[in-house]
């Protein structure tokens, strides 16, 4: 579904419902409608779901770097007012809501990652030699997938029109070099925000052992598997997703 973007100063987002703000960090290639299930599940059970608008393909390109997204959170959140937040991130946005975290833990209260950069992933930035062939970049993007029938036709279109796009394929490749920078290997093991982990077991773009080693590195984090599942587990499996971060909140009362 759509949601209506508020404008304030330099944010664009939505907010549904009340509560504890639960904020949705979406991917490089991924839309604010790939968390339907979550926005819908979580706005009716006491929580304020937030949808910024992440500036991916709007900074400059020196400035187009998984540390600056975590600075524009910061700002957001700031110019919200928002305290004791969660953020919920996939692909790019967990590795945005990682770093954003190491950098200003104070008004982190949970993080939670599916299919997250930070470690490593195998896609971001490459396999667009040939990205004016639609069956190409149509293949490329089911396999993100374990059902690619999850890869409509409007999400292909989209991957399309990103990647025959020559500002944004500059950007891609430049965020995609910025996540391998912006290791976070060393970082884990200093960051005490309690981080619920839900991943797909077929996930070929962050394999399973990039959750195993996320799980051995954060020192208070919860490890949970979705099976039949790729890279974007809130997605194909949006009742399981629900139900496991419902109850993991409940465990850590946030």
């Amino acid at each position: 579904m759509g949601y209506e973007l508020m404008k304030e100063d330099k944010f664009s987002y939505a907010e549904i419902g009340e509560g504890r703000p639960i904020i949705i960090l979406h991917g490089l290639m991924g839309g604010l409608s790939n968390f339907d299930g979550v926005i819908q599940h979580f706005s009716k059970l006491g929580y304020k779901l937030v949808l910024p608008e992440l500036p991916i393909y709007d900074l400059n390109l020196i400035q187009t770097n998984v540390k600056n997204f975590a600075k524009y959170l910061r700002d957001f959140i700031e110019f919200k007012g928002y305290e004791d937040v969660i953020l919920l991130g996939n692909s790019l946005g967990g590795h945005i809501g990682l770093y954003h975290t190491k950098l200003f833990p104070k008004k982190v209260a949970g993080l939670v990652i599916t299919g997250s950069s930070g470690l490593y992933e195998s896609a971001m930035g490459g396999g667009y030699t040939k990205r004016s062939d639609y069956n190409v970049i149509k293949a490329k993007a089911q396999e993100v997938f374990y059902d690619p029938a999850v890869a409509t036709k409007e999400i292909v279109d989209d991957v399309y029109a990103t990647v025959n796009d020559r500002n944004k394929l500059v950007k891609t490749l430049a965020i995609a070099k910025s996540a391998i920078r912006h290791n976070m290997a060393k970082d884990l093991p200093k960051m005490n925000t309690p981080t619920c982990i839900i991943w797909g077991k077929n996930d070929i773009v962050t394999p399973p052992n990039v959750a195993e080693e996320f799980h051995a590195l954060l020192p208070d984090s919860n490890l949970y598997w979705i099976d039949q599942c790729g890279h974007a587990a809130m997605m194909e499996h949006p009742v399981r997703f629900n139900e496991i971060l419902e109850e993991w909140l409940l465990e850590r009362k946030l």
